[in-house]
């Protein structure tokens, strides 16, 4: 291990400076007055040569074009202008996360509308009475689907399984008019249901395949939501004051120095962004997990159970279930009656309904599956290009426009001089920064923004990783997610409740809210929030305790 005697190199660099300026006093400042010209500031006060710079406090003290003003103007003008690159760097993965989230949303949207509107085109003519009579049990079940979809404190088993009950005994009404059927009775046959099986394996298959395709498409939809969420308010953290200097000095100190067409060199610019978007990278490993997973998710659009074929075909196994009852009425009444005894003979006639409107629903069920392949695909490729965007930015934003690049090392501004940046390229993420020679970076005082966006990160991750195996998720509390383990377990959208459920869909998950483009949760469920708030309070403090530690 060797040290490199900093101080020497910097009063090389300063005696160096001194030289080259020694013979220069007089040294013209006219491109440096035309540039503040430029930049909106007035030239009152603004020196035609250099002067002395004993008044500077960010730019080295040599002589100088610059005013105590022209460095305050100019260091407002540097924070003002990095935000702006911020936010374009992060409009690039935000278009990409809320383009995504519109497409997929739209496209499940549509799938869901197609099969509601094929029920209501071919149901009334296949199914008579059955149908007209019960238009708003049809109408409540896509309801359910679709709010499940959004995010609702829905448990979808029960609520298809409350369907098929609704279904069951207004079916076995009309199968049976003759009879006086009371509500008892109706209990009773429901009872016997899962013994004789009136629809079929319909109802379980259809639980099954519609309960694993609607929790994918959620969690992969609200990944997407919370990814373009966390960009854009990490985007709006604000910087601090030692980056501004560093910034400062990085863009506009070379104007002062008269030299206005010497560009930063790549690795001085480096460690400032490196130092500035320290607690940004800490962010990395928590989004790969995010990106990962989702691309996980993605895969289950596909295969077996295939999401176009599972949601955009619920009529048709609808219509396979009535179908199925109707054309095995007689056995499936006879065991009813062995189970439940023969019902009273009703006094009412009947009107024969059931017999002129006996039939098989014609559907038509084409779905290639072609429109969903290639959402996947394009978003596996765009996902996958913004998968190390948080440990990219410093290559981002010291592009080809801000600094000399690799080729003129010798030739770039280092900070004191125009000359080669002799010191070492700092690693990523805050605790890397203890030593970096531009940004006095307090590594045990993590930004606390950002430390809540990386619990929101892998309380997501979890999801999708349950949503992969098919569980849907309650929340877990965010106590288990302290180890700093980065497993990605925790809690969604700020909220922490119970434990996940073991069994696919068989527990009601709790109240949540889907953060969506504005950073809003599902209306109604603040109130059960604010333990969960607290938990997440405390985790952020574990943390910082942590890096106090070291």
């Amino acid at each position: 291990m060797h040290f490199f005697p900093w101080g020497f190199w910097l009063l090389c660099v300063a005696c160096s400076s001194a030289r080259g300026d020694s013979g220069s006093k007089a040294k013209s400042c006219t491109e440096v007055r035309q540039f503040y010209a430029t930049k909106g500031f007035s030239l009152h006060g603004v020196p035609q040569a250099e002067i002395s710079g004993e008044h500077l406090r960010i730019c080295p003290q040599g002589y100088t074009c610059c005013t105590s003003e022209m460095e305050e103007n100019f260091a407002k003008k540097s924070q003002s202008e990095f935000e702006d690159m911020m936010t374009e760097a992060s409009r690039s993965a935000q278009v990409t996360l809320t383009s995504q989230y519109k497409n997929f949303d739209g496209y499940f949207q549509d799938l869901l509308n197609k099969s509601e509107k094929a029920l209501y085109d071919t149901f009334p003519s296949a199914y008579g009475e059955l149908y007209s009579q019960n238009i708003k049990l049809f109408k409540d079940l896509y309801s359910e689907l679709r709010r499940y979809y959004r995010g609702s404190n829905i448990n979808l088993e029960e609520a298809l399984n409350e369907f098929w009950t609704r279904l069951l005994e207004r079916l076995f009404k009309l199968m049976n008019p003759q009879y006086h059927i009371t509500d008892e009775y109706l209990d009773c046959m429901v009872k016997h249901s899962e013994q004789h099986k009136p629809f079929g394996e319909v109802p379980r298959d259809l639980k099954l395949k519609a309960t694993r395709a609607f929790i994918a498409v959620r969690s992969y939809v609200q990944g997407l939501s919370v990814g373009s969420d966390v960009v854009k308010k990490v985007s709006q953290v604000s910087l601090s004051y030692e980056c501004t200097r560093a910034i400062m000095k990085l863009v506009y100190c070379p104007y002062c120095r008269g030299m206005a067409s010497v560009k930063p060199c790549n690795n001085y610019c480096h460690n400032v962004m490196k130092g500035c978007l320290a607690n940004q990278a800490d962010l990395d490993t928590e989004w790969r997990n995010l990106i990962d997973s989702m691309l996980l998710v993605a895969d289950r659009f596909d295969g077996p159970s295939n999401v176009d074929t599972v949601i955009g075909t619920i009529h048709t196994r609808i219509a396979e279930a009535i179908s199925n009852m109707q054309e095995n009425r007689e056995s499936i009444t006879a065991k009813v009656f062995q189970g439940c005894g023969n019902p009273k003979i009703s006094t009412k006639a009947s009107s024969g309904e059931d017999k002129k409107r006996r039939g098989k629903a014609v559907t038509d069920d084409k779905s290639s599956g072609l429109g969903l392949e290639k959402l996947v695909s394009d978003a596996k490729g765009k996902l996958r290009d913004i998968k190390d965007y948080w440990v990219a930015l410093p290559s981002t934003l010291c592009n080809e426009k801000i600094t000399s690049g690799s080729v003129n090392e010798d030739k770039c501004w280092n900070g004191m001089a125009k000359g080669r940046y002799l010191p070492e390229v700092m690693g990523d993420g805050l605790a890397n920064q203890i030593n970096n020679p531009e940004v006095e970076v307090d590594i045990t005082k993590p930004d606390m923004t950002i430390r809540q966006q990386i619990m929101q990160l892998k309380i997501m991750t979890n999801r999708l990783r349950n949503a992969y195996n098919g569980n849907d998720v309650d929340f877990q509390d965010a106590s288990d997610d302290i180890s700093g383990s980065g497993s990605g377990d925790g809690c969604l959208d700020e909220v922490c409740g119970k434990r996940l459920s073991k069994n696919p869909s068989t527990r009601q998950p709790e109240v949540h809210a889907i953060p969506n483009q504005s950073g809003r949760g599902v209306k109604g469920a603040s109130s059960k929030f604010l333990p969960s708030s607290f938990l997440i309070f405390l985790s952020v403090a574990v943390i910082a305790t942590q890096y106090l530690r070291r």
